[in-house]
């Protein structure tokens, strides 16, 4: 069976949506280091349908950095209602409509979800997600889509790791308790 890991970048206040437009000023070496050596992990990719559409759009085809051959050689499954086989980028295929079916059957070792953030609630309503890694940024947006819905349901989490960048980030993995 695979391990779900939700990779997310957050605020402090819980805000996801949109992280291009408010994280690029806390990169550092140390975030750079410690995502890198997550890519490393492997295991196959989890999508929701805006998701890989914007990485097909953002890394697909590239020859200008290190990620593209990470990506595109991994195996990527794409929950979608509205998209179909096959799709556009080499090594893509449509998950299943039933999630938890995905996650008995896939053979990958593990699967990452990054960002998609209608599917981790997804995930998290339905208790698939094993592990968070969060970004957390020292910035509060007041507003925007978070990932925990207010209305959503509890888990309880085990801190498996932390790391502080230099610009204040957390870098949090977080284990669902008793997994």
């Amino acid at each position: 069976m695979a391990a779900i890991r939700a990779v997310e970048s957050i605020t402090l206040d819980g805000v996801m949506q949109e992280p291009d437009s408010w994280s690029e000023p806390y990169q550092d070496d140390v975030l750079a280091k410690t995502m890198g050596q997550d890519m490393a992990r492997g295991g196959g990719l989890l999508f929701g349908r805006r998701t890989y559409e914007e990485f097909t759009r953002a890394w697909g085809g590239r020859d200008d950095n290190p990620f593209t051959p990470v990506l595109e050689g991994r195996r990527k499954y794409v929950a979608s209602r509205t998209l179909t086989d096959p799709l556009p980028w080499q090594n893509s295929t449509l998950a299943p409509r039933d999630l938890a079916e995905l996650k008995r059957t896939a053979p990958e070792d593990e699967l990452v979800v990054l960002g998609s953030g209608e599917l981790v609630r997804s995930l998290l309503r339905e208790d698939l997600i094993d592990e968070l890694l969060l970004l957390i940024h020292p910035l509060v947006l007041g507003s925007g889509i978070r990932l925990f819905e207010a209305d959503g349901p509890g888990a309880t989490l085990t801190l498996a790791s932390s790391v502080t960048t230099t610009t204040g980030v957390l870098i949090s993995t977080y284990h669902r308790a008793g997994a």
